[in-house]
């Protein structure tokens, strides 16, 4: 998943022992990035959002 620190936040990233720069980077999804994720330290980059694929709608709908 591509992930960028949330605004003011400085996250350290524990495989590359560095700071995740402004501009994001992918990142293995595990415990730890999810912890920062519900803990509001980083966010989704916009541009992988994007392009995941739209969920489906149910049948009928």
């Amino acid at each position: 998943m591509r992930v960028k620190p949330a605004p003011g936040m400085t996250i350290v990233d524990p495989d590359r022992h560095d700071i995740l720069p402004a501009e994001g980077r992918n990142v293995p999804e595990t415990a730890y990035w999810r912890r920062r994720l519900n803990d509001g330290g980083i966010v989704l980059d916009a541009s992988e959002q994007s392009s995941a694929p739209a969920a489906a709608s149910p049948k009928g709908a």
